[in-house]
């Protein structure tokens, strides 16, 4: 694929993506207002070092991250205009700011230093099950010893198939997704359909236990859509309630 052709494949998924946040349909106001508040409760505030596996063109994490600024930012995506709009939502950022076009899953398994917070949002989803048992590794061996790995992702329930997930969330866009034009409508079911393998929370928090990071919470939920955080130490976790 040409540039011109990733470009403008990037700019009609990302339309898409823009029109589902801006009628709120995967609650990323709700989802993103939880963020800032967890990173709030770190007490480094204008020191920790934050990494952005999967970051897109990072509009919704930039607001947080102006509230409560790290001392560096690297944002990872595979999408070339993606990160040229990352640039930009970030300018305003009094942060380090570096971005880097890559696969989340090299990225973090090639990383030869430490980072505060990692951060993924809606990107795990698309690993497969040893893809993201991997990623877990990764992340927990690139964590400082007091860093924390924030996921925002869609999660399956307790027991439910990928098949009965994809059903139950697909019948919801059709529902409730009224306000996008039926053939994107559709093209956003397509992409659903073909790419997503959530796992359950117990199946998120074993993998991550396996990998080191033994102390877990869910901070909070709306549907499918979760906020979790991850660490090494249980008292670093324990500062946070469930819910905020």
């Amino acid at each position: 694929m040409t540039t011109t052709e990733s470009s403008t494949l990037f700019a009609q998924t990302w339309s898409l993506y823009d029109l589902i946040t801006e009628h709120n349909y995967m609650f990323h106001q709700e989802i993103y207002q939880d963020v800032g508040r967890l990173l709030g409760l770190r007490q480094d505030h204008g020191r920790y070092r934050l990494l952005d596996l999967g970051c897109g063109n990072a509009r919704y994490l930039a607001s947080c991250l102006k509230q409560f600024p790290p001392a560096s930012y690297q944002g990872i995506d595979l999408s070339e205009a993606a990160l040229a709009e990352a640039s930009h939502y970030l300018a305003a950022c009094k942060t380090t700011v570096a971005l880097t076009q890559g696969d989340l899953l090299d990225a973090i398994e090639a990383a030869d230093k430490t980072w505060d917070v990692i951060f993924t949002g809606f990107a795990v989803h698309h690993l497969m099950p040893e893809e993201k048992a991997r990623f877990f590794g990764a992340a927990a061996r690139c964590l400082s010893e007091n860093g924390w790995l924030i996921m925002v992702d869609v999660v399956r329930e307790e027991q439910q198939s990928r098949e009965n997930y994809l059903r139950d969330y697909l019948r919801s866009m059709r529902e409730n997704w009224i306000e996008i034009p039926a053939g994107q409508l559709e093209e956003a079911c397509t992409h659903v359909h073909a790419h997503d393998y959530p796992e359950t929370l117990t199946t998120l928090q074993a993998m991550a236990s396996a990998a080191g990071l033994t102390a877990s919470r869910m901070i909070s939920h709306y549907g499918p859509h979760y906020v979790l955080l991850f660490a090494r130490s249980g008292m670093t976790a324990a500062i946070v309630s469930p819910g905020l």
